[in-house]
């Protein structure tokens, strides 16, 4: 099926597709058996516990994660890929500054990885001729993070990201193929008895070692959560706007990292922007301005809910105040509480203890 006497044994074409992998800029590449194996049961628990929250899809596809081959069928080998991304070495952000995960700060990773896949792919292809394959790149129900483990790339840390000792600042890839290329050993774990992670997540959804309960994490509750922000956990994101760094900032392994693709650099001044700057972006503002960035996803309402909360726990200041108050007539019900949430919080603190603005409906 698959012609090699141009290249060899499939040994010789792995090692040619890791030079392919590194002229195309890959940080590293490595190869897993299309088997997650113990991993599906692990998800399956997971989901049971309910820590996917409202995320439905990941309950509605779990068996696609556990059978490659019904994603593509044939798959017998999953070739996995990492990109270094981290945009700068700055550790934290200023109280009145958006806080915005770094992965997200520049340009959307999904197509720029799977359009250099699909390069590495027409590069196998010249090779050996024709082959069956699908590119990934977080893009569909894939146990991304159990595959490049397992093809030596890291480990799972107990953040339960992808580890390594180059760091975590990396975006995962795959390519699934028919082709029986021989497999790499996986990493040992090397977090050890280091607990940082942990001990670092301000809503404590690291509930165990390699186990997050998402309905805790910032990163859930500031992207893939659509409703309202649960009140408990909205003093505790600070000025998280868009994601959640903490449980790698404090990571040592990430002593070692390096600064990223060019691709993923700041764009919009995402890593300084004052929150009341963000706060005042109309929706078609935020629609050209966030074009070809992740951000865009979450829409123009959940960005303005995101911002409120970031802003009532901001630094007591008329002008934060004021930037809430010019957003009271939201139309949008989920915006509108948000907002009174944060109006109190500021006015508590400024020492305003009087009522809202009747169109607060308090």
């Amino acid at each position: 099926m698959h012609d090699q006497n141009s290249i060899g044994d499939f040994a010789t074409l792995r090692a040619k597709i890791h030079q392919l992998a590194e002229k195309l800029g890959f940080a590293a590449i490595g190869v897993a058996r299309a088997d997650p194996g113990a991993a599906c049961e692990q998800l399956r628990e997971w989901l049971a516990a309910g820590y996917h929250g409202s995320m439905d899809y990941m309950a509605r596809h779990a068996e696609l994660r556990c059978n490659p081959s019904s994603l593509h069928p044939g798959t017998l080998s999953v070739i996995s890929v990492a990109v270094d991304y981290l945009p700068h070495q700055k550790n934290s952000d200023g109280p009145e500054q958006a806080a915005i995960s770094r992965y997200a700060q520049g340009r959307d990773y999904h197509k720029l990885i799977r359009n250099r896949l699909q390069k590495l792919a027409d590069e196998m292809t010249a090779l050996i001729g024709p082959f069956g394959y699908r590119v990934f790149s977080d893009s569909a129900p894939v146990m991304e993070v159990h595959f490049a483990s397992q093809a030596g790339l890291g480990w799972r840390g107990k953040h339960t990201l992808l580890l390594s000792k180059q760091g975590s600042w990396r975006f995962l890839g795959e390519i699934y193929c028919d082709l029986p290329l021989p497999v790499d050993s996986p990493t040992e774990d090397h977090c050890g008895t280091c607990k940082a992670c942990i001990d670092a997540c301000p809503t404590k959804a690291i509930i165990a070692p390699y186990q997050v309960d998402a309905r805790r994490c910032i990163s859930y509750l500031t992207i893939e959560l659509a409703e309202a922000i649960p009140e408990e956990f909205r003093p505790l994101i600070g000025n998280r706007i868009y994601g959640c760094d903490d449980c790698q900032l404090c990571c040592p392994w990430n002593r070692f990292a390096q600064l990223g693709d060019s691709e993923f650099r700041p764009r919009q001044g995402l890593d300084e922007a004052p929150l009341t700057g963000l706060f005042a972006w109309t929706e078609e503002e935020f629609n050209e301005r966030l074009a070809g960035n992740p951000i865009r996803r979450i829409g123009h309402e959940r960005w303005l809910r995101n911002i409120a909360v970031a802003l009532g726990n901001a630094t007591p200041d008329p002008g934060n105040l004021a930037a809430l108050e010019s957003r009271l007539e939201h139309p949008s019900a989920l915006v509108h509480e948000h907002i009174v949430w944060a109006i109190t919080q500021q006015r508590e603190k400024l020492g305003f203890f009087g009522p809202l603005n009747a169109s607060s409906g308090q």
